[in-house]
């Protein structure tokens, strides 16, 4: 029974969005199925590992029967990548998917669908919003790089989104730095009205942030008590929210630094990416000198190998030397697209603050090191 006719490149673009969240290594194999339904000429590609969910749909369903199946999600995408461009049909035969492209055939197993653990978005939206892929993917890239990767205090392994009035704030820290981002809607959330507070894992994030585009199409966003789901385009995303307080991050980020100056993104970057050659995995601590119109930057090691970098720039301050570890300073440099930034600092051991010049919707703490 013939499922789907199409070009390779037309099929190719769902299944891409749905085998991101698919493990290599399973406890469950029906995981790394992906779930295939077609209803008329409608087809859906459903992937799950349990904690997210990708649905993503199209038209090039053929026939009038409703059918569902599940196939190994990477070796049909790995056939698919291999194969030239040109016409692929899919059938089902035998309780196998037959791959056909020109003279090239495959046959995939399949298992039942009814073993396809599909979540269900669950429970009473309690906040609805819509914003542009745009600002949301900004939210993501100015505070991802900042989330703990396997840290026992679970909470911090993934992304705070804060929800109130018009304001929506996105928030990530591993205990060493933090990044706060916020940026404000059209239109207040439809929902309770209150002050929201999710954790969004860190999987989830990344997914965003690799799915979004950096345009003006519309994203909807819709949050219940353990849940988040986001749609856009052809796609619909629903992910497990982390339970847990996450710190409170207001008390985290220092008000009133004396010390400012604002220098060139790309300068600061180029300097530390140099003064990083002679760092070590070990340590990566590079030592900032500010003087009268003037930064300093120097790393050393453990064969007394040294680097020195001279940065001018306007600053009349005290004279600070405090040190970083180099890392948190070129993650955030990295992820920003200004040209300036500017950097407020206290004395040698309190943390520095990164935000742009005139603006409060971005700020970056990141404590010092002992050098």
């Amino acid at each position: 029974m013939q499922l789907v006719n199409t070009s390779r490149d037309s099929l190719l673009k769902p299944l891409q969005v749905v085998s991101g969240i698919v493990e290599r290594r399973h406890t469950l194999p029906i995981l790394a199925n992906l779930l295939l339904k077609k209803q008329g000429d409608k087809v859906s590609f459903i992937s799950t590992d349990i904690e997210i969910q990708i649905t993503t749909n199209a038209s090039f369903g053929v026939g009038e029967e409703d059918v569902t199946t599940t196939v190994a999600a990477r070796k049909l995408l790995d056939i698919l990548r291999a194969l030239p461009e040109g016409p692929v049909s899919l059938n089902l035969k035998d309780s196998k998917l037959v791959v056909q492209s020109g003279k090239s055939r495959f046959s995939l197993q399949t298992l039942s669908a009814t073993e396809f653990p599909v979540m269900q978005s669950v429970g009473e939206v309690t906040a609805n919003w819509k914003m542009t892929q745009k600002s949301f993917r900004q939210l993501v890239s100015q505070t991802h790089f900042a989330m703990a990767q396997q840290d026992i205090r679970y909470y911090l392994n993934g992304m705070l989104l804060v929800i109130e009035g018009k304001q929506v704030i996105a928030v990530a820290t591993d205990g060493h730095r933090l990044a706060y981002s916020q940026v404000e809607l059209m239109e207040a959330p439809i929902g309770s009205g209150q002050r929201q507070e999710i954790i969004i894992p860190r999987k989830t994030i990344l997914e965003c942030q690799h799915l979004l585009e950096d345009s003006d199409e519309m994203l909807e966003i819709s949050l219940t008590a353990n849940q988040v789901k986001f749609t856009f385009g052809d796609i619909e995303l629903i992910s497990k929210l982390v339970e847990g307080k996450f710190p409170d991050f207001q008390r985290v980020i220092p008000k009133g630094h004396k010390n400012s100056l604002v220098v060139g993104r790309d300068v600061l970057q180029s300097a530390l990416q140099r003064a990083a050659i002679l760092t070590t995995d070990k340590f990566k601590g590079v030592r900032f000198s500010l003087s009268p119109n003037r930064i300093t930057v120097q790393s050393t090691n453990a064969e007394q190998e040294e680097a020195q970098e001279e940065i001018e720039t306007e600053y009349s301050g005290d004279t600070v030397e405090i040190g970083f570890n180099v890392s948190y300073l070129l993650d955030v440099l990295a992820n920003l697209k200004n040209e300036k930034i500017q950097i407020s600092l206290g004395d040698a051991n309190s943390s520095a603050v990164v935000t742009l010049p005139g603006s409060e919707d971005f700020k970056y703490v990141v404590m010092p090191m002992r050098i």
